[in-house]
């Protein structure tokens, strides 16, 4: 089996949802989506799938029973192993100990911020500032939800976190919105500007 094959980003939130109890790939994919966008996005099916394959035959998982419902195909139940719950907590330990540098498409794009004009960065950013408020607003909305629930802040911990950099990114974004309006923040020269001019 390929080693990157066990470096899919994925293969931590799998294991973590096996440590609450032992489950079959269609909910797990169900729950992971459930429980984070980030997830929803990233995880297609024949991916979990995969991942769950690659666990099982690096001795992480093994298959408990085989469950059917109704008239559909028998599911395999896949449970942690010993060395899962090791893996997990190395996982873990290391991933919380360690920064590390994480590329997002807006950190790529606001990198070229200038191409659009100060008028067009403002638009942009001030569109951008108001989706995030809006799913901030949701979020913070499903994370109060869950824990009148009674869902331990424990297991919503990571939502905090989401809420957290969402909260500093509007933040940052307004300053910049603000420093665009007020003229404070110093326009580029060369290419940019002159990629302004054809647009113009």
């Amino acid at each position: 089996m390929p080693r990157r094959a066990l470096d899919n980003p994925i293969i931590l939130p799998v294991l973590g949802l096996l440590l609450e109890q032992p489950t079959h790939p269609h909910q797990m994919l169900t729950e992971l989506r459930r429980r984070s966008d980030a997830h929803a996005a990233a995880i297609t099916r024949g991916t979990l799938y995969n991942t769950v394959a690659a666990l099982t035959q690096a001795g992480w998982l093994a298959p408990l029973e085989r469950q059917r419902s109704g008239n559909r195909p028998e599911r395999t139940v896949y449970a942690l192993t010993d060395a899962g719950r090791e893996e997990l907590v190395r996982r873990l330990d290391a991933q919380i100990r360690t920064p590390q540098r994480e590329f997002s498409r807006f950190l790529g794009a606001v990198a070229y911020l200038g191409a659009l004009g100060p008028d067009g960065a403002v638009e942009a950013l001030t569109e951008r500032g108001r989706r995030l408020r809006q799913r901030t607003a949701e979020d913070e909305r499903r994370l109060e939800e869950a824990l009148a629930a009674g869902v331990p802040r424990m297991h919503v911990i990571e939502a905090e976190y989401a809420l957290s950099l969402a909260r500093a990114e509007i933040a940052w974004v307004d300053s910049v919105i603000g420093e665009l309006r007020s003229g404070t923040l110093p326009w580029p020269t060369g290419a940019m500007s002159e990629l302004e001019e054809e647009d113009a």
